[in-house]
This record gives C-alpha cells, sequence and structure tokens, in this order.
C-alpha cells in the first residue's frame, strides 16, 4: 500500500475522514446446549438509530478502509464498556483489508487500550460481498488465525462462492444465511441442504451458527442436525449500544 494512503491508528480510531459518525448495537448468538451466550455481534447503526443499510450505503472505496478501522475500534469499545464476558463478532470488509499485519494493528491497539481480551474476538465476513482477490481473502484468514482470532463465514448460502470457500480455506465458524432458515420445518428442501452443509462442517471441524430464527419449530428442526449455536429474533433483536434481554434460552 502507497505510504501516503497509510491512515494512523489514531485517525482510525476517530473516523477522520468519514463524513459521517456511526455506533453499533448487539445481538447475542447463544449456545442451546449449555444455555449461555457464545457471542455477541456487533451490527454498525446511525447515532440515532438508523439502520445498517443506512449506514453502509455510504461506503465507496474512498472511505473503505477507514470505516473498516473505526468499525473495529468502536465495537471493542463499546464491548469493554458493556463489561461483555462472551466473544464478540465484529464484521469486517474483504476489500477494505490492505495488508493482514497492519490493519489488524488498530483492533489490538483497542483490546489493549480499552481491556478487551483479543482472544475473545470473532472477526466475519459476509459471503454476499463479492471478493475481489479470493488468494487475498485465503491470507487474510489465515493471519486472523495465526494471530489467535476467531473467523467466520457469515451468511453462508447466499453469496458469490458457497461451498467453494470452505473447499479453498476454511474458517472456525458457519453462519447459515436466514434464506435457508426461514420456515425450515416446513421445507424438505432447505432440510436436505442444511443437513449437508452441517455434515461438511463436521468433516471440517467448523462450528455452524443457524442465523435469523424465528420460530421454535425452526429452531427444533435445526437442533436435530446437531446445530447448537443460534442467532435471531426468537432469542433477541439486536439492542442499540447495549445488551438484550435474551429469550426462550
Amino acid at each position: 500500500m502507497n505510504e501516503d494512503k497509510v491512515i494512523a491508528c489514531a485517525e482510525c480510531a476517530k473516523g477522520t475522514g468519514l463524513e459521517f459518525d456511526f455506533t453499533m448495537a448487539f445481538q447475542p448468538i447463544v449456545n442451546t446446549t449449555s444455555k449461555e451466550v457464545f457471542a455477541q455481534e456487533a451490527l454498525v447503526r446511525g447515532i440515532n438509530q438508523e439502520s445498517a443499510w443506512d449506514i453502509l450505503g455510504r461506503i465507496d472505496d474512498q472511505n473503505r478502509y477507514r470505516f473498516d478501522q473505526a468499525c473495529r475500534i468502536k465495537a471493542v469499545q463499546l464491548a469493554a464498556k458493556l463489561n461483555i464476558k462472551s466473544f464478540i463478532s465484529i464484521n469486517f470488509l474483504p476489500n477494505a483489508v490492505y495488508d493482514p499485519e497492519l490493519c489488524i494493528r488498530t483492533t489490538i491497539e483497542a483490546a489493549e487500550t480499552f481491556g478487551f481480551p483479543t482472544n475473545l474476538i470473532i472477526f466475519e465476513f459476509t459471503e454476499g460481498e463479492k471478493v475481489q482477490d479470493p488468494a487475498h481473502l485465503r491470507k487474510i484468514v489465515q493471519y486472523y488465525r495465526k494471530k489467535g482470532f476467531l473467523t467466520a463465514i457469515d451468511d453462508f448460502g447466499s453469496g458469490y462462492s458457497g461451498l467453494n470457500l470452505l473447499a479453498d480455506f476454511q474458517t472456525d465458524l458457519v453462519k447459515l444465511d436466514m434464506c435457508l432458515i426461514r420456515n425450515i420445518d416446513q421445507n424438505k428442501n432447505r432440510r436436505a441442504i442444511v443437513k449437508g452443509i452441517v455434515q461438511v462442517c463436521e468433516d471440517l471441524e467448523i462450528k455452524v451458527i443457524a442465523e435469523g430464527v424465528e420460530t421454535y419449530e425452526e429452531l427444533i428442526t435445526l437442533q436435530s442436525f446437531g446445530i447448537e449455536l443460534f442467532q435471531g429474533y426468537y432469542f433477541a433483536k439486536p439492542k442499540f449500544q447495549d445488551l438484550a434481554q435474551i429469550n426462550n434460552l
């Protein structure tokens, strides 16, 4: 990366260069076997509770890197403030990461500054974002795992690569997209697909998270496949700058 494009960590933390401010909401990922919160996902929101889509719609090639770095800082800072004891899951933009080693420094410095353990951080990237350089993404994931962070593919089953991603490299976690989850108890095709994905992930020693669970019927169907980790409105909606009260655990 060209030196004049390097943005100091302090500037990243302040979101320098962004023409808007934002914050985070948290939504729990629960383990229904242990009856515990496995992680809290940090979800982008506007400071006046604008939706994630409203904020993400302001991202372009000029501010993508600064936004990605500011997201990490804000998520870690708020997680420490809320005294989160579980993992926190932070979404990152693969196309914004120029150099894994350089870009991770901001996260590590934030964790040290605010007193949040780096071994409780998960980095998610969404399958729905078309990755410009798959080899570069593999390098990012491998480096993050080497540094002790967990990694996850979000929205699995909705995007551009599907099982090709897992054939090329493996993350620690896979989050099944809600399009596969919705009404799965009533849909034979979705049940067959999800069971197949769960088997592949088991063979590759990857944990599966079912996201977007909204009904008891969906939950028990997914549990019958051996899934233990869940996220969705059935348990809790995202809570703006706070931790949600969990239901049905």
